[in-house]
């Protein structure tokens, strides 16, 4: 299993003249402890339903961390397509490859937050058809020069695009998610969610998805590449996922939930009930934390990233020291999801 971190991109109050020199720490050490990957989020707007903090932008972050990096990956969880230009993505993206000397995952998505959308000139309703079009156009661009591209949203003849260097992995997020009020999209893999995932390289599992809903996505993925005559394995498809956590040292478990209170609510707006991070978090002791991600290993879970809510470097130490080493050389399940049930892994369906 593969451990990464997520880039403390969120702007924290009254830290923000410090803030490039803790992203650059931050990463260094992340490089240092052996974490394998390095993960950003993608908001344009401030998305204050869910968050009390904004996010900076993220290649530019990215190319940021690559300057002080060399091995770890550096991935988006998820970058929101329907925002982007088809022509200037690609030439952020190669140039962060460039740069980079090709360590970028493309990790993609659709989005939820209407404003965004609406002040780039789009709708919620037509994010599934920009994302598709938004990612055909610029993986085109990457892949040779002079490209053109006729699409309902975005149209261009004869264009080249560099530099043209290694074209990224294609990870698509999306699937089932907690069933909640607080939930910005319904609990179900969507069928053009599942096409899209389908078609390249990867799947991100939602942070809010609990290891009973990854396995039943999983079991739709299996069975649809099944049916186009492929597999997981013949395709060298990766798995991940996204989550939040901070750890805390303190044995008992409501003392470990205080502490985790304070960091998470930091960053986590009041329109997540504590109940609902409980759920689809990591939060508790060390050993119910490292219970819950073996879970969801359990599931079918090869590549684990995670924000450590600030920028603090204690929260990387904790982390390697009780998450990396622990997990480094535990294998993810290896037999098909789609031959499994779910009270094999110890869930109780809904």
């Amino acid at each position: 299993m593969k451990l990464g971190v997520f880039v403390p991109s969120y702007l924290l109050p009254g830290e923000d003249a410090h803030h490039g020199d803790q992203i650059r720490r931050f990463a260094v050490r992340a490089e240092e402890l052996g974490f394998d990957s390095l993960w950003i989020t993608d908001h344009l707007l401030t998305a204050l339903r869910f968050y009390r903090v904004a996010w900076t932008e993220p290649l530019m972050t990215l190319s940021h961390v690559a300057a002080v990096t060399s091995r770890v990956q550096l991935g988006t969880s998820v970058l929101v397509l329907p925002t982007h230009n088809p022509v200037v993505l690609a030439k952020e993206v190669a140039t962060l490859q460039h740069l980079s000397g090709g360590r970028y995952i493309y990790g993609i998505g659709t989005g939820w937050y209407p404003p965004e959308f609406e002040s780039t000139g789009g709708t919620r309703q037509q994010r599934g058809r920009r994302t598709d079009e938004v990612l055909e156009a610029s993986m085109q661009l990457m892949k040779a020069p002079n490209q053109t591209f006729h699409g309902r949203y975005h149209d261009f003849e004869d264009v080249t695009v560099e530099p043209l260097s290694q074209v990224p992995p294609v990870w698509v997020a999306g699937g089932r998610q907690y069933a909640h009020e607080a939930s910005p999209d319904a609990n179900r893999m969507d069928p053009k969610v599942l096409d899209r995932i389908c078609r390249w390289d990867g799947w991100i599992a939602r942070p809010t998805s609990p290891p009973d809903q990854i396995m039943l996505d999983m079991q739709e993925i299996d069975r649809e590449l099944a049916r186009r005559g492929t597999s997981r394995e013949q395709k060298s498809f990766a798995v991940g996922h996204e989550n939040f956590c901070w750890l805390s040292e303190r044995a008992d478990h409501d003392e470990a939930v205080a502490e985790q209170k304070k960091y998470m609510l930091a960053v986590v707006s009041d329109e997540r009930p504590w109940d609902y991070i409980e759920a689809v978090y990591l939060t508790g002791t060390i050993d119910e934390i490292q219970a819950r991600i073996q879970q969801r290993i359990d599931a079918g879970i090869e590549h684990i990233f995670l924000h450590t809510m600030t920028a603090d470097l204690g929260q990387l130490e904790l982390f390697a020291r009780h998450l990396l080493e622990p997990f480094k050389d535990v294998e993810p399940r290896k037999r098909p999801a789609s031959s499994l049930r779910i009270t094999e892994l110890g869930f109780t369906p809904d």
